[in-house]
């Protein structure tokens, strides 16, 4: 995560800042290490008993798939999974042209304006349902950036499909079969088709909100089986500073990161879900981990009152992480938080989710992209999005709004101005 000059933020100006570049080569070859290789990979980080160990386990769970693998075809007594996976594929094709089948056809676009950098970054889709097949086509979404959050176009493929098949295929196996109905354009340049050299090593602030794009799409199409927009941008905290004076290691630096979700859009038949990381899918770790991988001390994670989206689906609830050293020394933030200026978006009706904040808890705000420091005594305090509601507020059952209120989700105050008679 430290790899390079500047690290894993969204300060680089081109990828040369960014990362090492490695032509395709043998990490080891008939069981034994190219140990030039390693070398000069853990040169080339801040950590490198860290990186050794992540390579070496990589290499370990490989070696121990493939004998899972070997005593599987020994058991059924097969040659190769050929004869399978062509199968698998051939099944998932049909059932994934079946349901693009059902749906209606023609064209609807969507636009979605986010934070980005230095200045707002604004991308449109058009979505096309012909017969079988599905196009999304990203023309007129801005150009690329001279920072890090640019994308290139197999991330920018993967989360659009990503987005498509939540909706539309999400019983079938996820495989080639499964993928191959779906196509997506974009023009060279843009933001989401980013060419070398251009920086992007944060593309993750682009490319998670493009299953939101593709939701306003289908919103349109299919409106009862769409969620509203959600914070999506995953907020990874990265931090960077010194082992303090009663550690082992005083003096080495250090780098640590431990993630963090805001609220998700709420569904059309229920809630959004809060403090929860979709559409990355990566699970926030405990807090006593981190803490005992690094000098920090996390003094607050807690969900935040009145942060979903009103709605007759409720958006789900961001959180506050506050963060510090154990030392109280200073430190720095690696920061690659969206949805500060530009919240989630309602749907049919439904309140705009919570915008997230970053600032120091002595009450200077800080910026959401960048590398910054933390001075010594002070903390770091996120307030981390939350979703969109879906549906009109007045028209949310009674009882889900007194179980808001009850459980710290919704304000008394919130629950009397939004929802009316809806408190009991």
């Amino acid at each position: 995560m430290d790899i390079a000059a500047l690290g894993q933020g969204p300060d680089g100006r081109s990828l040369f800042e960014e990362g090492l570049q490695i032509p395709l080569m043998k990490l080891a070859s008939r069981g034994v290490l190219n140990q030039d290789l390693l070398d000069i990979l853990c040169l080339n980080v801040r950590t490198p008993l860290q990186v050794r160990g992540d390579v070496l386990s990589y290499i370990s769970s490989n070696e121990s798939a493939a004998r899972r693998l070997s005593a599987m075809l020994a058991e059924f007594r097969l040659d190769d999974l050929a004869g399978v996976a062509d199968y698998i594929v051939e099944r998932s094709l049909a059932a994934t042209r079946a349901e693009i089948a059902k749906l209606p056809q023609g064209s609807w676009t969507s636009s979605l304006t986010i934070d980005g950098y230095d200045h707002p970054i604004t991308l449109r889709a058009r979505l096309t349902i012909d017969g079988e097949r599905i196009l999304v086509d990203y023309e007129g979404t801005d150009a690329c950036v001279p920072r890090g959050i640019n994308v290139v176009l197999n991330y920018c493929r993967a989360y659009t499909i990503f987005g498509l098949r939540c909706v539309i295929s999400p019983e079938v196996p996820n495989n080639y079969g499964a993928l191959l109905p779906f196509e997506v354009v974009a023009p060279e340049g843009s933001i989401v088709n980013v060419q070398r050299p251009w920086p992007v090593a944060a593309r993750h602030v682009i490319g998670q909100m493009l299953p939101d794009l593709v939701f306003g799409c289908l919103s349109q199409a299919i409106p009862d089986r769409v969620p509203a927009e959600g914070s999506s941008c995953l907020w990874s905290v990265q931090l960077r500073g010194r082992q303090p004076a009663d550690d082992a290691q005083a003096g080495d630096s250090f780098d640590a990161i431990f993630f963090n979700s805001g609220g998700s859009g709420a569904r059309p038949k229920q809630d959004g879900l809060s403090g929860t990381a979709f559409p990355s899918g990566v699970r926030a770790m405990p807090v006593e981990i981190t803490e005992n991988s690094a000098p920090i001390v996390i003094w607050r994670k807690e969900l935040l009152t009145d942060s979903g989206g009103i709605g007759e689906r409720r958006g789900g609830l961001g959180q506050r992480v506050e963060v510090a050293m154990r030392d109280d020394s200073a430190f720095e933030v690696l920061a690659m938080f969206e949805r500060v200026d530009h919240p989630a978006q309602g749907r049919d009706g439904g309140g705009d989710g919570s915008q997230g904040s970053v600032r120091l808890a002595s009450g200077k705000a800080m910026q959401a992209k960048g590398l910054q420091q933390i001075p010594a005594g002070d903390r770091l305090v996120l307030d981390i999005p939350g979703g969109a509601g879906l549906g009109a507020a007045t028209s949310r059952a009674a009882d889900l709004v007194a179980r808001d209120v009850e459980e710290g989700f919704v304000s008394a105050e919130a629950a009397a101005r939004f929802y009316g008679s809806g408190v009991g």
